[in-house]
Protein backbone atom coordinates (compact mmCIF):
# COMPACT_ATOMS: atom_id res chain seq x y z
CA UNK A 1 0.00 0.00 0.00
CA UNK A 2 1.30 3.33 -0.73
CA UNK A 3 0.86 6.33 1.47
CA UNK A 4 2.29 10.01 2.14
CA UNK A 5 4.10 11.02 5.18
CA UNK A 6 4.69 14.57 5.99
CA UNK A 7 8.34 14.42 8.15
CA UNK A 8 10.28 17.03 9.56
CA UNK A 9 13.55 17.29 7.46
CA UNK A 10 15.76 16.61 10.27
CA UNK A 11 14.20 13.41 11.05
CA UNK A 12 14.20 12.78 7.42
CA UNK A 13 17.85 13.25 7.02
CA UNK A 14 18.49 10.65 10.39
CA UNK A 15 15.99 8.18 8.96
CA UNK A 16 18.24 8.22 5.51
CA UNK A 17 21.68 8.16 7.28
CA UNK A 18 20.45 5.57 9.67
CA UNK A 19 19.10 3.21 6.59
CA UNK A 20 22.18 3.42 5.03
CA UNK A 21 24.44 2.48 7.74
CA UNK A 22 22.21 -0.58 7.67
CA UNK A 23 22.51 -1.42 4.37
CA UNK A 24 18.67 -1.17 3.81
CA UNK A 25 16.05 0.68 1.84
CA UNK A 26 14.37 3.59 3.61
CA UNK A 27 11.10 1.49 2.63
CA UNK A 28 12.34 -1.16 5.10
CA UNK A 29 13.53 1.12 8.33
CA UNK A 30 10.20 3.01 7.99
CA UNK A 31 8.37 -0.74 8.12
CA UNK A 32 10.69 -2.37 10.76
CA UNK A 33 10.35 0.93 12.70
CA UNK A 34 6.47 0.71 12.41
CA UNK A 35 6.19 -2.96 12.77
CA UNK A 36 8.21 -2.69 15.75
CA UNK A 37 5.88 0.08 17.44
CA UNK A 38 2.52 -1.44 16.36
CA UNK A 39 3.76 -5.03 18.01
CA UNK A 40 4.24 -3.46 21.16
CA UNK A 41 1.37 -3.46 23.32
CA UNK A 42 1.32 -1.27 25.65
CA UNK A 43 4.13 0.17 26.22
CA UNK A 44 2.94 3.40 23.85
CA UNK A 45 6.50 3.38 22.19
CA UNK A 46 8.10 3.96 25.43
CA UNK A 47 11.05 1.66 26.41
CA UNK A 48 10.73 0.81 30.17
CA UNK A 49 12.93 -0.37 32.46
CA UNK A 50 13.54 -0.52 36.33
CA UNK A 51 15.53 2.02 37.81
CA UNK A 52 16.58 1.64 41.24
CA UNK A 53 16.86 5.21 43.23
CA UNK A 54 18.44 5.30 46.87
CA UNK A 55 15.92 5.53 49.92
CA UNK A 56 16.42 8.58 51.94
CA UNK A 57 15.38 8.77 55.52
CA UNK A 58 13.37 11.02 56.74
CA UNK A 59 12.05 11.88 60.50
CA UNK A 60 8.98 13.15 58.95
CA UNK A 61 8.27 11.35 55.54
CA UNK A 62 7.05 13.83 52.77
CA UNK A 63 8.76 16.92 54.63
CA UNK A 64 12.39 16.08 53.40
CA UNK A 65 13.83 18.83 51.06
CA UNK A 66 16.88 18.38 49.14
CA UNK A 67 19.01 20.22 47.00
CA UNK A 68 20.00 19.29 43.09
CA UNK A 69 23.64 18.91 44.32
CA UNK A 70 22.09 16.96 47.52
CA UNK A 71 20.07 14.08 45.01
CA UNK A 72 23.33 14.15 42.30
CA UNK A 73 25.33 13.11 45.11
CA UNK A 74 23.27 10.48 46.36
CA UNK A 75 22.96 9.24 42.83
CA UNK A 76 26.46 8.90 42.74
Amino acid sequence: MRTTLDLPDELFREAKVSAARRGIALKALFTQALAREVQAPGKEGAVRHRVRLPLVKSKRPGTLQLTNAQIEKLLD
